[in-house]
C-alpha cells in the first residue's frame, strides 16, 4: 500500500483496489520530493509496497461453485486478509491465543482471492475454520474455544463465522455473567433466553431475544463492517486435542451448514438441573443486564468492579441482588471445593497495549461493601483523582498499569471523543492500516516543524 495518501483526510476502503492498482504502476523504489510548509522546505518520502506476484494473481482464478444455497451477499464478499502483509500487521498487535496456551496449536493464515467465508475443506490438506478480525479486536474471543462456546455452536449447529457478531457478544456477555456469580456457563441455560429463525438461502444466524425473558439488553454496537474481515485458523498437530475428537472428527462445524437449527420458546422441562440453576439465579435480576458493557469487562484491569459499575448503572435493584447472589454463590462453590470457578480478580484476557507491554493488575480486594456508584469508581480513581471515598475515607491504592512512562506538559489536555472511539471501532483493517498512515505523515512533519522552530526561532 502506498503512503501517497498520507495527507488526505480519512478515506473509505472502497477505493483501496484501485489504490493498489496505482500504487503498482510506480513501481518498486520508493520516490521523494520536497515541498514547503509554512516557508520551511519539508521532503515527503513516498514508499511503494508491492504486493506478492502469486497473490496477485489469484484474481484470475475460477470461482468456487457448488454454494447455491447460501445468500449472495455471503458469497460475493471477499477478505480484506487475502493480502499477507495486512493479515500479519494486524496479527502484530492482536492476541489471539488464551493465557497459558502454546501459540502452536494453530496457524492463522490469509485466504486467496476466490476463498469465502462460507468455503468447505475442499482441496486442503490441514483441517481449519475461518474466524473473523471482530471476534478477537472487539469481542475478546480467544482460542482455543471453550467448551461452553464450543456447546453453543454444536447446539446451533453452525461455523463460528455462522453466528452473526451480534450474537456473539451475547455469548460472551452471558459468559462473563455466570462467572462473576461461581456459574458454569451451558449451552441450554443460554440458549433458554434466545430463539433463532434459520433463513434460506442460508445467511449469517441470530439469536432473537425472546422479551418476557431475556435479561441481556440488545446489544448497542451493530457489526456492519465485519463481513470482510475473516481468515483462516488452521489446526496443527499440536492443536488437535483441542480442536477435534478422539476419533478425528471436528468439536463444532468448521464450516457453514445448510441446516441451522432453530429454537422456539423452550421449555424450562427442557433443561437439565444445572441449566435450571443458571436460568433460575439470572431470572431474578428485574432489569436487563448491558451486554455492551459485560463485553467490555473482558478488557478490564479489575473485572468485579467493573461488573458493579455496569449493573448500578442498569439501576441499583441489579446491584444490591448481584452483590447478594455473589456472596452465596461464593460461599457454596467454597463449600463445594471449587476451586477453578474464576473469582474475575484479575485480567480475563491478555490484551496489547502500545509498546509492546502488556496490562497487569495488582489491585487488592475492596474494603466495605459498597452498594452505588460512587464508591466503586471510589474504589478505582480515589488515589487516582488525590481524592477521598464518598465517605471521607482514601481509597485503596490501585495497582498501577504496566505503561511507558509518558510526559506532557501540563498545559496540554489530551482528549478522546466517544464519536472518535466509536469511528475507530468500526473501521475495517484496511482502513485503519491507511488511517495510521496518514496520521504517522502528519506527525512527521509536525515533528520537522517543532524541530525548526526550536533550533531557529527558540522555545
Amino acid at each position: 500500500m502506498s503512503s501517497s495518501d498520507s495527507m488526505s483526510t480519512f478515506s473509505s476502503s472502497e477505493s483501496t483496489e484501485s489504490e493498489r492498482s496505482k500504487d503498482r504502476r510506480l513501481g518498486d523504489e520508493g520516490t521523494s520530493s520536497m515541498v514547503g510548509t509554512s516557508g520551511m522546505p519539508v521532503e515527503v518520502v513516498r514508499e511503494v509496497r508491492e504486493d506478492p506476484p502469486e497473490e496477485l494473481e489469484e484474481s484470475n482464478w475460477p470461482a468456487k461453485g457448488g454454494y447455491g444455497w447460501v445468500a449472495d451477499d455471503v458469497r460475493d464478499q471477499s477478505s480484506l486478509f487475502r493480502w499477507s502483509r495486512l493479515l500479519n500487521s494486524w496479527l502484530n498487535c492482536t492476541p489471539i491465543i488464551s493465557k497459558g496456551v502454546s501459540r502452536g496449536i494453530v496457524s492463522l493464515e490469509r485466504v486467496n482471492a476466490i476463498d469465502r467465508v462460507c468455503h468447505g475443506q475442499e482441496g486442503a490438506t490441514e483441517m481449519f475454520f475461518y474466524m473473523y478480525m471482530c471476534h478477537f479486536s472487539q469481542l475478546h474471543v480467544r482460542l482455543p474455544l471453550d467448551d461452553f462456546t464450543i456447546g453453543v455452536l454444536q447446539a446451533l449447529n453452525v461455523a463460528p463465522t455462522q453466528l452473526h457478531p451480534n450474537s456473539w457478544a451475547y455469548l460472551q456477555a452471558f459468559r462473563i455473567m455466570c462467572q462473576s456469580l461461581y456459574l458454569e456457563p451451558t449451552p441450554y441455560a443460554f440458549l433458554y433466553f434466545y430463539d433463532t429463525r434459520p433463513r434460506r438461502p442460508v445467511t449469517w444466524l441470530s439469536l432473537i431475544s425472546r422479551p418476557s425473558i431475556s435479561r441481556l439488553d440488545a446489544f448497542s454496537q451493530s457489526f456492519k463492517h465485519f463481513k470482510d474481515g475473516y481468515f483462516k485458523v488452521v489446526v496443527k498437530e499440536g492443536g488437535k486435542s483441542h480442536f477435534l475428537n478422539a476419533n478425528g472428527s471436528t468439536k463444532f462445524p468448521f464450516s457453514w451448514t445448510s441446516n441451522p437449527s432453530r429454537y422456539k420458546d423452550m421449555g424450562m422441562e427442557e433443561l437439565s438441573a444445572s441449566d435450571k440453576e443458571v436460568v433460575g439465579i439470572l431470572l431474578k435480576f428485574v432489569d436487563k443486564l448491558p451486554t455492551k458493557g459485560l463485553v467490555r469487562v473482558y478488557n478490564s484491569v479489575h473485572p468485579i468492579i467493573d461488573i458493579e459499575g455496569h449493573m448500578a448503572q442498569s439501576g441499583k435493584k441489579n446491584l444490591t441482588l448481584f452483590q447478594s447472589l455473589r456472596k452465596e454463590m461464593a460461599a457454596k462453590a467454597k463449600a463445594a471445593g471449587k476451586a477453578d470457578v474464576p473469582n474475575l480478580q484479575e485480567l480475563v484476557v491478555e490484551v496489547h497495549v502500545h509498546g509492546g507491554t502488556k496490562r497487569k493488575a495488582e489491585l487488592p480486594p475492596r474494603p466495605g461493601k459498597g452498594k452505588d456508584v460512587k464508591k466503586i469508581r471510589a474504589a478505582l480513581l480515589g488515589t487516582a483523582s488525590g481524592t477521598g471515598s464518598a465517605s471521607g475515607e482514601k481509597g485503596p491504592e490501585v495497582g498501577l498499569i504496566e505503561l511507558p512512562e509518558i510526559s506532557v506538559r501540563k498545559d496540554i489536555s489530551i482528549t478522546l471523543p466517544d464519536t472518535v472511539v466509536n469511528s475507530i471501532d468500526n473501521m475495517d483493517a484496511d482502513h485503519i492500516v491507511r488511517t495510521m498512515v496518514e496520521f504517522g505523515s502528519k506527525a512527521l512533519v509536525l515533528s520537522r516543524r517543532f524541530l525548526y522552530v526550536i533550533v531557529c526561532i527558540g522555545f
